[in-house]
């Protein structure tokens, strides 16, 4: 998670055409108003009307908002705002909420509406909760679509708007001692993720972003073991069978923009790793 801020500049260059992935022209970065974020820690933007060090808005046991509330919320930038100690990647590449204090996303040139939560998993389903208070990736993408939706479709024009998803470092780390086919259960994992990512573009979204996962087999904690658990083989499982589903999801949805960003390339370069 070393220097998040260090991924917009790369992130600038692949959502407005330097991708080396094959992008619909219909797309560009410089055009995108508004972006919807789901996922866990990493992505997570403190708000006036969210759990303290864990949501914008709610949690699991205030899981409901009105639109009212939703609009009025404002992010909160400050050392304990995120995980980054400041801002972190998605308030970097909208350049929303980057000041310290207060901010309407509203106000934003790019809006960011962020419905990702600290600790956040895939599913009950195969891991259990970090918190009894934990909104997990499915649970997110249902609040948005009941609560958040409605009251976003009066401005929000999905042409223009990006939908990311950065989620699995949990989910990866909490089944690493699973007695499984790990291959085979991570499929079902990612499966149960693009249930969620295909109900958000039946409602009409166009353009995503897809994370993959860092190298987590490279964490000091994991460097000091015999057995690193998540090792190698289990992130590259995770993250290939990641790049399965996207592209499943492009050939099944061909009106859809699907962006796929190496962020485990990325950070073994930034660090220094082969």
């Amino acid at each position: 998670m070393s220097d998040l801020r260090s991924l917009v500049p790369v992130y600038l260059a692949l959502l407005g055409g330097g991708a080396a992935i094959p992008i619909k022209a219909t797309f560009n970065w410089h055009d995108t108003k508004y972006m919807i974020a789901f996922g866990d820690s990493y992505t997570y933007a403190q708000g006036t009307a969210g759990r303290q060090n864990s949501s914008f808005i709610g949690d699991h046991f205030d899981f409901s908002f009105t639109q009212d509330e939703l609009l009025n919320n404002k992010i909160v930038q400050n050392q304990t705002a995120t995980a980054e100690g400041g801002p972190n990647w998605v308030e970097y590449l909208t350049g929303c909420g980057l000041k310290p204090g207060l901010t309407s996303p509203l106000s934003c040139k790019t809006q960011l509406w962020d419905f990702a939560f600290g600790g956040a998993d895939i599913s009950t389903k195969y891991t259990p909760r970090h918190h009894n208070y934990t909104v997990m990736l499915e649970e997110q993408v249902q609040q948005f679509l009941t609560y958040a939706q409605p009251a976003l479709s009066n401005f929000i024009d999905p042409a223009n708007t990006l939908i990311a998803f950065w989620i699995g470092i949990n989910d990866i780390d909490d089944s690493a001692k699973y007695t499984v086919d790990f291959a085979a259960f991570y499929d079902i994992l990612i499966t149960t993720l693009f249930v969620s990512v295909q109900s958000v573009y039946d409602i009409g979204y166009r353009n995503f972003l897809f994370m993959n996962l860092p190298p987590l087999d490279r964490t000091p904690g994991n460097l000091l073991k015999k057995t690193p658990l998540p090792n190698t083989t289990m992130i590259n499982w995770w993250d290939s069978t990641l790049t399965s589903h996207i592209q499943a999801f492009r050939t099944q949805n061909p009106a859809a923009n699907a962006f796929d960003f190496d962020a485990n390339g990325f950070f073994k370069w930034r660090l220094g790793f082969s």
